[in-house]
């Protein structure tokens, strides 16, 4: 447009100017012609000059810009690059550090292992220790350990734990109704040494009076421990119910220092759940529950279980920490009249709200159970209908030097 518009004025201009010549000098019509195109073409010279030098300004101050916008991005990359290099190195020392503190966990539950079972198998060997049957006389069954005497099965349990042979077995908890799983139940085997499995009934019955239990619970802590930082690197929502006997816990050799250990590592505090009998609660006396107390301000959940009598004080487990309660679904759907309680199934779960318990029914095997429980509004369940306790891989049962070395545990059947 603008073009069109010069053109037109140097046109007129020229027409003018060659009128102009022909009548104020008597020039002849070709002469004045001639005149008006020389007046064009300086013209148009002129304005060719102008708009050359219009392009160079205009392209110098593009390519200043873009000098401004390379060197914007240089400093950018370059800081980007600093920045990278920072976040690279806090990862490092981040993952450094974890590593340490992974190792010096390991090392600590290592060393309290050896301390008690040294010690504590001591009591084993005072009493009429005998040695245990050759591997040839013994059958891979309940059935074979009913037979053997308590001092037999006595050494047999002292010698497990001295050689490290106590295996971990998760069993899962899944809420209800959606049967998603929650949490694992962590329950510990022993295997004497011809491989004949020790079951918790068979062990504790044997274990509690010579003053083993601390020794168990604390290889099971050590299991624990490995699983549970495996776990969390994929379902950060992940926590694992580990046992602790009545004898650990007013044992005051071993508590304080679990009480310590467990202290300076309560990042582990929403990832595991201790859990203990009913027994044991309902008998703690002052120190217990001050123990308790100081596992739940740190962080770290508890559980109840072998629940015999719902005739307890809610209001009390409460304030000690107890966040989860195990009754067993035969006892929800016919039992609770002599289990004492003071509420029917249906409403038992409310009562529970009112203290911010959750309910979990045990021993769930079948689906017309679920179908009951369901009616009673509750929480989660646990049972071989939504999948047996299954053992850890054997690289995961044996003390980890280096936190890498930790295999992945072998996955757990999950209920549809």
């Amino acid at each position: 447009m603008n073009n069109a518009i010069l053109t037109a004025g140097f046109s007129l201009a020229g027409a003018i100017v060659a009128g102009g010549l022909a009548l104020a000098l008597g020039a002849s019509i070709p002469l004045a012609l001639v005149a008006a195109m020389v007046m064009l073409l300086a013209a148009a010279q002129i304005r060719g000059a102008l708009a050359g030098a219009r392009e160079r300004r205009q392209t110098a101050e593009e390519l200043a810009a873009l000098k401004t916008a390379n060197r914007a991005f240089l400093r950018a990359a370059e800081e980007s690059s600093t920045r990278l290099n920072d976040l690279n190195e806090l990862i490092e020392t981040r993952t450094s550090e974890q590593r340490r503190k992974v190792v010096s966990e390991l090392q600590v539950l290592e060393s309290l292992m050896r301390d008690f079972a040294a010690n504590l198998s001591e009591k084993a060997k005072d009493g009429d220790a005998v040695a245990a049957p050759a591997p040839a006389a013994a059958a891979q069954s309940a059935s074979y350990l009913e037979g053997v005497t308590d001092p037999v099965l006595l050494e047999m349990i002292r010698t497990s734990l001295e050689q490290n042979r106590v295996d971990l077995y998760l069993q899962p908890i899944v809420s209800l109704p959606q049967r998603k799983l929650r949490f694992y139940e962590a329950l510990s085997r022993l295997r004497a040494e011809d491989g004949t499995v020790i079951m918790p009934e068979q062990y504790m019955r044997v274990a509690a009076p010579a003053g083993l239990m601390s020794v168990v619970d604390n290889l099971l802590l050590f299991r624990c421990v490995q699983v549970v930082r495996k776990l969390t690197q994929k379902q950060r929502d992940m926590a694992v119910f580990c046992n602790i006997a009545g004898d650990t816990l007013r044992d005051g050799e071993f508590f304080p220092q679990f009480l310590d250990y467990m202290h300076h590592n309560r990042d582990l505090a929403g990832h595991i759940v201790f859990e203990f009998a009913q027994e044991t609660v309902l008998n703690a006396d002052a120190q217990v529950e001050a123990n308790l107390a100081y596992l739940a301000n740190m962080g770290f959940a508890l559980s109840m279980d072998h629940v015999a009598t719902l005739a307890m004080d809610f209001e009390r487990l409460r304030r000690l920490g107890f966040r989860h309660i195990k009754v067993r679904a035969a006892t929800l759907t016919s039992g609770m009249g002599r289990a004492q309680a003071h509420v029917a199934a249906e409403d038992f779960k409310s009562l529970l709200a009112r203290y911010s318990i959750n309910l979990i029914a045990e021993r769930v095997e079948t689906e017309k159970t679920v179908v009951e429980l369901l009616d009673y509004a509750v929480d989660y369940a646990q049972g071989f209908l939504f999948g047996e306790p299954r053992a850890v891989r054997d690289d995961m049962q044996k003390p980890a030097e280096r936190p890498d070395s930790m295999a992945a545990i072998i996955p757990l059947r999950r209920a549809g």
